[in-house]
């Protein structure tokens, strides 16, 4: 009898502790939640308009580089400007030894009067023996002789006069002028060097930098979306349509003056199926340089899609995922398409989601497919804002 008695107490300790457990087990199922659903904040998916853009390496060139050369060979004199500075054409740059040069155009002047004399004396001599051969006094060999010295003496200056002409452009050429309006570039060689037309660098250079031009490249298919539904007849009546772009230098901060695409190459790149695209930015205070860098920056209007905050989603992979509210209020692990813009903390979405669709705000690090929620409808305004943009670099001068 007592041994029915403890087994009859120990069965009912059993069932007691069961129904404890049980009653500890959370709705859904979930562990560890003491049969609450947690409250998650969520978001609305709606349609915005937004303006996004992309950058593009870029080197810069003023629209004009020529190189300064010497046409003759001597040693550098005099040097009249001064490396970055800005000159007109025509302005003398530097100034060669000519003692040189002098003494060969005074020889060649001599040279010439010598041959002008020899040609009067052989012109007297004609004029003197056609008479005698006229009235047979001579013969007309003696005449043919004096005509044939006659024309050799001529030859003659005309070789010294080509000789006196080379020697005074030679002494032209010992003065080195800009051959355009531009900015100076730095001096290889200094006053006292030894320079040639065969020397391998130039004397400077001169940046006609006016307008720079900024060297980019598209890649094919981004090329099409750029130019496709354009109007015009020609490439250039096209990219006339296109909105201005912008230069971010390499300080990161935004040039204040707009520019426009003007051109493209009109072959693809085999190899890296590139197109090589120009575009032109004013340069009037001259804060640009050539052999500069930066990035050309190029805006898209985009209308009617989805964005969503960065925090919304997250990555794996490559990939992205947000947590949709499905029926039951259970929450789905869904992939998206994005397209990483410059927007503030958000993304476009071009792929996965639909208007109307509600997605977890806040907390996503805890949530795992089919977790029931209680959600909390929130209202978080436009997600279309760009990042804060950089001011414009001013003039430094």
């Amino acid at each position: 009898m007592v041994m029915k008695n403890q087994i009859r107490s120990f069965i009912i300790i059993l069932a007691s502790l069961i129904a404890v457990s049980c009653a500890d087990q959370p709705k859904g199922g979930q562990p560890g939640s003491a049969g609450k659903v947690k409250e998650y904040p969520v978001i609305a998916v709606k349609a915005q308009s937004t303006r996004l853009f992309k950058d593009y390496p870029t080197k810069l060139q003023g629209q004009q580089t020529v190189e300064i050369r010497p046409k003759i060979t001597g040693y550098i004199e005099k040097i009249l400007v001064d490396e970055g500075a800005f000159v007109k054409r025509g302005q003398i740059l530097f100034r060669l030894n000519a003692d040189d040069i002098q003494a060969t155009v005074r020889s060649a002047e001599a040279m010439v009067k010598v041959a002008e004399a020899d040609v009067k004396i052989a012109q007297v001599n004609v004029e003197k023996t056609r008479p005698l051969v006229e009235k047979n006094i001579i013969s007309k060999f003696d005449l043919e002789s004096f005509e044939s010295t006659q024309k050799s003496k001529e030859a003659q200056l005309a070789q010294a006069t080509a000789n006196l002409e080379n020697a005074r452009a030679n002494l032209q050429y010992t003065i080195i002028t800009s051959p355009a309006e531009g900015t100076i570039g730095n001096f290889p060689f200094r006053v006292g060097s030894l320079v040639s037309s065969t020397t391998s660098e130039p004397l400077t250079t001169v940046s006609n930098t006016i307008n720079m031009y900024a060297y980019f490249s598209f890649n094919e298919k981004e090329f099409l979306t750029l130019t496709k539904g354009l109007e015009g007849k020609n490439q250039q009546e096209k990219f006339s349509k296109l909105p201005p772009v912008a230069l971010v230098l390499a300080d990161n901060s935004v040039y204040s003056e707009a520019g426009r695409i003007e051109t493209a190459s009109g072959l693809i790149n085999s190899q890296t199926g590139a197109v090589n695209v120009r575009a032109s930015f004013p340069n009037g205070e001259g804060i640009l340089r050539s052999g500069g860098s930066g990035t050309v920056r190029i805006p898209q209007l985009i209308d009617s899609v989805i964005i969503i905050p960065q925090k919304t989603s997250y990555e794996l992979q490559g990939k992205y995922f947000v947590f949709v509210v499905g029926a039951g209020n259970k929450v789905r692990n869904t992939e998206i398409e994005v397209l990483e813009g410059n927007l503030k903390d958000s993304y476009v979405v071009t792929g996965g989601l639909k208007v109307g669709d509600q997605i977890v705000f806040e907390g996503i690090a805890t949530l795992r497919n089919d977790t029931e929620i209680k959600p909390k409808l929130s209202e978080i305004g436009n997600l279309s804002e760009n990042m804060t943009p950089v001011k414009p670099v001013k003039n430094l001068n």
